[in-house]
């Protein structure tokens, strides 16, 4: 799956500090005894910017860089800025992204303007807990406010839906008809009950971004509407769940608590092998979260901070071109 998201604004009076390599803001920590190895990647992220239109002036992008969580570290290693740019900054963005803000003053007609930063990713392959540590897993009664706000509706997933809501409910009353060797199901097993009537019910079929309630509609969806679905379910059962962005692939994570109220974020794929509860893949995470707020767009939600360019047109000039570089350095 290709992010096709929904564009951000920067105005010109952002202003910012030296790139924040701040954990998820979010409560909850990858339990240690569950990194089964780390993968070390070099990813390069930038734009390069041509005034293939005539000069252009004010010119301001942004992309989103790897993202530094609980699962995986980011460190800037090297950066590569042509003549024409003015600044490079960096900015965490909601808890969920950072960004890169590029701008440059000027390009006249046919100038092209470069600027790439090289990080080094070192992203954790989880394990799933074992089974009898998932017993005493349970749903928040009263999660955290940075938890609780993965509670709500999102664009792309209509938690709150009068068919999502009631498919839910009948789908947690069902698991909780199902028997454990202990009696009653966890909460745990509930999860899984909703994990698996998606990859039953929702085939896996490529194609554009779904929300969760056209996943439902169709019947086959990619990752992104695979994962809706599932994070729908979750949160209208009162199951904190949001979407982790990966470099060309995204899928879910739920959040639960143990028997001292510590917190943790637990994985699902949404395409390929079944896996619940671990990601047996390191993939380079870019952002986590679906409800992204921009101060430069007041009253605007958007599940995805996406790459975006603005600029001025001198004369009679179009808008440049772009080309976003987003890539694993081999």
């Amino acid at each position: 799956m290709f992010v096709r998201a929904a564009t951000l604004l920067f105005a010109c009076s952002m202003t910012t500090a030296a790139m924040a390599q701040l954990l998820d803001e979010s409560a909850g920590k990858t339990d240690p005894s569950r990194v089964a190895k780390q993968e070390v990647f070099t990813f390069r992220v930038g734009a390069e910017i041509t005034a293939a239109r005539g000069s252009c002036r004010d010119i301001r992008a942004m992309v989103a860089i790897p993202f530094a969580c609980d699962e995986q570290k980011v460190r800037r290693i090297d950066e590569e800025f042509s003549r024409h740019v003015d600044k490079v900054r960096y900015r965490d963005l909601d808890g969920g992204a950072t960004q890169m803000l590029i701008t440059v003053p000027m390009l006249t007609s046919g100038q092209t303007a470069r600027a790439v930063a090289t990080f080094e990713v070192t992203t954790d392959v989880i394990n799933p807990p074992e089974e009898e540590d998932t017993v005493d897993l349970v749903v928040p009664s009263r999660p955290e406010r940075q938890v609780r706000k993965y509670l709500s509706e999102s664009p792309m997933i209509e938690s709150r839906n009068g068919s999502i809501v009631s498919l839910a409910r009948d789908l947690w009353r069902d698991a909780e008809t199902e028997a454990s060797e202990d009696g009653d199901p966890t909460d745990w097993q509930k999860i899984e009950f909703l994990y698996d009537y998606m990859l039953d019910h929702i085939q896996y079929s490529e194609g554009t971004d779904k929300s969760a309630l056209n996943t439902l509609r169709d019947g086959k969806a990619d990752c992104f509407g695979r994962s809706a679905l599932f994070i729908a379910l979750c949160r209208a059962n009162k199951v904190p769940a949001r979407v982790v962005w990966v470099d060309q692939h995204c899928y879910a994570e739920f959040y639960m608590e143990d028997a001292e109220g510590e917190g943790q974020w637990f994985p699902i794929e949404s395409a390929g092998t079944r896996s619940f509860g671990g990601m047996p893949i390191a993939r380079t995470i870019l952002q986590k979260g679906d409800n992204f707020r921009v101060p430069e767009r007041r009253g605007e939600r958007l599940f995805y901070a996406s790459d975006y360019l603005m600029a001025l047109p001198v004369g009679k000039s179009g808008k440049p071109k772009v080309k976003y570089i987003r890539e694993v350095v081999e």
